[in-house]
């Protein structure tokens, strides 16, 4: 037991320099991330998902709630992700979330979104270049960027945000800045409202 914490520290120092000697040519840690491309960028009705690219529950979400949200009222709201990976529960989610912000650098950050759901079962670190690959990234440039681990304050400004206005767990869905259940009609009832109550302003 002795032996322990400078093996730990030895680990943490390992990690460091890797990390410090990644080649960040070309690499930003600023976000790309902005806006789904179906929905409407000027909207002032703006739906938040806080979400885990490992959440099962999210996966269901994004195929029952916001596929067919965009679908039918991407004209009407801007929809933007937030993320809130749950490291307690799920190993990979913090890296995924990393990941999506390097594929948005190369504009296809909901390209990415939607591989890891779809092959939510199959995450875990080794598989990201290889989806990064069918995506058409840069590869090299994706995997520097998750190695040099420069998103992952993004992801944590993501998820203390979420902290803050409370949210506990994933998928968490707000509009305009009050949560709502995890159900389609229930968001689409608020919208429509908020539509109805716009419309009387005019």
């Amino acid at each position: 037991m002795r032996y322990r914490f400078p093996l730990l520290l030895t680990g943490f120092l390992c990690l460091f320099l890797l990390t410090a000697c990644v080649d960040k040519t070309g690499l930003s840690a600023e976000s790309h991330k902005g806006p789904h491309p179906k929905s409407n960028m000027t909207s002032p009705i703006v739906i938040h998902e806080f979400g885990d690219f490992q959440c099962p529950a999210c996966r269901v979400a994004q195929s029952k709630i916001v596929q067919p949200l965009l679908e039918n009222y991407g004209a009407k709201v801007r929809f933007e992700f937030k993320h809130f990976p749950i490291v307690s529960l799920h190993r990979h989610a913090m890296v995924a979330a990393q990941a999506s912000e390097c594929a948005a650098d190369q504009g296809k950050f909901w390209d990415f979104v939607d591989i890891a759901y779809e092959k939510q079962l199959d995450l875990r670190s080794d598989i990201l270049p290889v989806w990064a690959k069918e995506l058409k990234l840069d590869v090299p440039l994706f995997e520097r960027c998750l190695k040099s681990r420069m998103k992952k304050d993004t992801v944590l400004e993501d998820y203390e945000e979420g902290k803050s206005v409370g949210v506990k767990g994933t998928p968490t869905f707000f509009v305009n800045g009050e949560p709502v259940q995890n159900e389609l009609k229930v968001i689409t009832d608020a919208i429509d409202e908020l539509v109805k109550k716009m419309q009387q302003k005019l």
